[in-house]
């Protein structure tokens, strides 16, 4: 089996790949939805998932800290950080921004990997990304479970993904008739 036919088989297993009309984070409207907290229910996915990760990141992203933002990234960059031996930190909401709070600090020129359950814009990551920056620290690169962008996702720096999949999204004022039929749900990320 594949790596992306094990990622794939995952989310299925799980109950993570959810079918229906849902609005997403970002705004967008979609028949499909990744629910990454039920993979979260199983710690033996997560630790997979992460493994198969790892296995993308180029051997140059040396890196000795894992950022992930909440929620969506906290479990998987924790595992993330628990396999490359290094240090966690996340950053959470704060008046509907992120921040780093809890005291953590970026050191000058640490070098982080940014990473994140998945993105449809990449706002989180942006923003995550952002903070890094202005705490003077080095993102060498983000490692994403599932980029749903379809290669629309901009980052300054380079990204990996586990699965690449397209979903259809749509503006809330241009839904398909056949998905605003369905009761609309927000599952949250």
């Amino acid at each position: 089996m594949s790596g992306d036919e094990e990622v794939f088989r995952i989310f299925k297993q799980t109950g993570a790949l959810l079918e229906g009309h849902f609005v997403l984070r970002s705004g967008l409207h979609s028949p499909c939805f990744f629910q990454c907290a039920r993979v979260c229910e199983r710690l033996d996915h997560v630790t997979r998932l992460a493994e198969l990760l790892r296995t993308r990141l180029p051997v140059d992203w040396d890196f000795s800290t894992v950022l992930a933002p909440a929620m969506g990234g906290l479990v998987i960059g924790q595992e993330v950080a628990r396999q490359s031996g290094s240090r966690y930190l996340f950053v959470e909401k704060v008046n509907g921004e992120l921040a780093l709070r809890r005291n953590f600090q970026i050191h000058p020129e640490e070098r982080i990997l940014v990473v994140e359950d998945v993105i449809t814009r990449g706002g989180r990551v942006n923003e995550t990304l952002d903070i890094v920056a202005e705490h003077g620290g080095v993102a060498v690169g983000v490692a994403l479970l599932v980029d749903r962008s379809e290669g629309q996702a901009a980052f300054p720096v380079p990204y990996v993904s586990l699965l690449e999949l397209s979903f259809p999204t749509y503006p809330p004022d241009q839904v398909p008739e056949e998905l605003a039929a369905i009761p609309v749900q927000k599952p949250g990320s």
